[in-house]
C-alpha cells in the first residue's frame, strides 16, 4: 500500500479554447503570482499586458461556459473593444477578490449581485459597438465639432476567434514593446532623464 497523505489530489485538466461545452477550465496555477490588483491597461508593460490578456481570456472562457453567456452579453471578439475589456477586467478583479480565501464568506454573493448589474452594462456595450458572433467592427466614435470626419466603419468576418485573439494580443504586446524600446533609447543612462 502506498502512502498518499502528502500527495495533492489531482485537479481537473486545463482545457484549451476549443474544449467542449459543459467542461470546466482549471484555475490552478495562475500566470499572475501576486494578490489581485486593479489593472490599468493604459500603463501595462509589454510583458505585464501579455500576462493580463491571457489571464483575462482564460477567466472569460470559464465564465461564459459556467454561466451560459450568449454573444449579446459576452461576444467572442470582446478583446477588440476597449469598453468591453475595461468592464470585463473590472469584473474579473472583483471575482478574484470575492473568491480570495481571506475574504468574507458573503463576498461571492456580492459578486453575483454586481455581476447581474454588469451584464446589463455589457449588453449596452455590445449593442453600441456592434460586434457579433461571427463578425466585428470597430466601435463607432462620435466626431466632435472641429475634428476630422471618422473613417467608415465596416464589418469584418472572423472565422477563427482563437487565432484572432492570439494575433490581437501579439500586436498589442509588440506595440507596447516598441514604445518601451523607444522610451529607453531616448533615456540618458548617466542621469536617468529624457533629453
Amino acid at each position: 500500500m502506498t502512502d498518499t497523505t502528502d500527495q495533492p489530489e489531482p485537479g481537473p485538466e486545463p482545457l484549451d479554447d476549443d474544449s467542449t461545452e459543459g467542461q470546466e477550465e482549471s484555475f490552478e496555477g495562475p500566470l499572475i503570482a501576486e494578490p489581485p490588483h486593479p489593472v490599468n491597461w493604459n500603463l501595462l508593460t509589454a510583458d505585464a499586458a501579455e500576462v493580463e490578456w491571457l489571464e483575462l481570456n482564460k477567466w472569460i472562457n470559464w465564465m461564459r461556459r459556467t454561466y451560459g453567456l450568449g454573444a449579446s452579453v459576452l461576444p467572442p471578439f470582446w478583446h477588440r473593444h476597449p469598453e468591453l475589456v475595461w468592464e470585463l477586467s473590472a469584473l474579473h478583479l472583483h471575482w478574484l477578490c470575492a473568491y480570495d480565501p481571506e475574504q468574507n464568506g458573503s463576498a461571492p454573493l456580492g459578486w453575483h449581485r454586481d455581476f447581474a448589474e454588469a451584464r446589463g452594462r455589457l449588453r449596452e456595450w455590445v449593442a453600441a459597438c456592434g460586434t457579433r458572433l461571427d463578425r466585428d467592427r470597430p466601435t463607432r466614435q462620435t466626431v466632435w465639432p472641429g475634428e476630422p470626419p471618422a473613417a467608415p466603419v465596416e464589418d469584418i468576418i472572423i472565422t477563427d476567434r482563437n487565432e484572432d485573439f492570439v494575433e490581437f494580443v501579439f500586436a498589442d504586446v509588440q506595440a507596447r514593446r516598441q514604445a518601451e524600446d523607444e522610451f529607453y533609447a531616448g533615456l540618458d543612462l548617466t542621469t536617468g532623464e529624457l533629453p
